[in-house]
């Protein structure tokens, strides 16, 4: 077992939780390459991930359905897939530095584990469901509220498919789909930004920068279909 980091105390300030049992907090941790095949079950995150996927949907549900009176079921819909996909679940990951607390497998660590985007949206969610298991429902609202805020922003339930949106564009006018394509990736391995950029025909590329690889084509999407009057810069 690879214990990179064994001060809980420290997270717990950052999750703004403290664990009344720290034993649920060490099994979120705790990926299954970490633990004997017969321990799985009890001792690694899996339970814990599966729970905390299920809080986290009703939590952005709940918020969405409180914050846009007006938006029908397929536009809440498209927003809570936006919402509680893994990218953004490992980008708060990267936010709370949970890779460097996670227990792993000797041949995990040393392929990197703790930076791998699967494994950090994974332990969101476990974090999640150890919080709703040891604090209650409140406490795991609290925690889903503080941590997905900043992806609430204005107008995002409308803009949560603009791949798609500028795509069926494209079609429209016989157009080939747009591509992506990186163009530039900055700043830490646990912290990087991608810069994305869309072509389409003879359009002028449209580029745009996130803490993922989608979250900045979304926003290069985005940016597309509001320069081009697809969509007005409040949609």
């Amino acid at each position: 077992m690879s214990r990179l980091a064994r001060n809980h105390d420290k997270l717990q300030f950052r999750l703004g939780y403290r664990f009344a049992d720290p034993d649920l907090l060490d099994r979120a941790l705790t990926h299954s390459s970490a633990v004997s095949p017969a321990k799985r079950i009890e001792r690694s995150y899996q339970r814990l991930e599966f729970l905390g996927d299920r809080v986290l949907g009703l939590v952005v549900a709940d918020m969405l359905y409180r914050r846009y009176p007006k938006a029908n079921e397929g536009e809440l819909s498209r927003a809570l897939n936006t919402l509680v996909r893994k990218q953004i679940c490992a980008i708060i990951a990267r936010t709370l530095d949970l890779g460097a607390e996670l227990y792993l497998g000797e041949s995990e660590a040393r392929t990197g584990g703790a930076e791998k985007e699967a494994i950090l949206g994974d332990v969101t969610e476990s974090v999640i469901g150890a919080i709703f298991c040891d604090g209650g429902m409140g406490k795991a609202y609290e925690f889903v509220e503080r941590m997905f805020e900043e992806f609430f922003a204005d107008g995002q339930i409308h803009k949560a498919d603009a791949k798609t949106t500028l795509q069926e564009w494209a079609q429209a006018r016989g157009l080939e789909p747009p591509t992506y394509v990186q163009v530039a990736r900055t700043g830490p391995d646990h912290a990087p930004e991608f810069t994305i950029a869309i072509a389409l025909n003879d359009f002028e590329q449209i580029s745009a920068t996130g803490p993922s690889k989608k979250i900045a084509e979304h926003k290069a999407a985005e940016l597309f279909l509001t320069s081009h009057k697809v969509w007005k810069e409040t949609q």
